[in-house]
């Protein structure tokens, strides 16, 4: 049987995000494994208390397509946050549409990672 013209053609638009949970992204943090975190909140948010994951830099979400190439350049995976894990999952969305692959999004966002008493920049 030959599967439909839809699904022979069928574009990468379904690629999902993968999930990590914090205590994942907290032991390959701690075990040095290269990944670009990214905070897609506004620079208030991410410079208040209280505060940002370590080593995260902030590209807040309407900036990040027009800086594309901050995120590609490293040739890392990325893993992305927010203050919950919303915005993160519309970043993420962005990004595998832009073509990119390797994206992971933090569930809990900062919110659960302070719940859990881990250390914040």
């Amino acid at each position: 049987m030959i599967p439909p013209l839809s699904r022979l053609f069928r574009r990468h638009q379904d690629a999902e995000p993968s999930w990590l949970d914090i205590d994942t992204l907290h032991q390959r943090m701690t075990a040095g494994a290269a990944a670009l975190l990214i905070d897609v909140r506004g620079p208030d948010e991410f410079n208040t208390p209280p505060g940002h994951l370590p080593g995260a830099i902030n590209i807040p979400l309407p900036e990040l397509l027009g800086r594309i190439t901050e995120v590609t350049a490293p040739a890392r995976p990325v893993v992305l946050v927010c203050k919950t894990d919303r915005r993160s999952a519309k970043a993420a969305e962005m990004l595998l549409a832009a073509g990119l692959r390797d994206v992971a999004v933090l569930r809990g966002g900062t919110d659960g990672w302070h719940q859990r008493g881990l250390p914040l920049d």
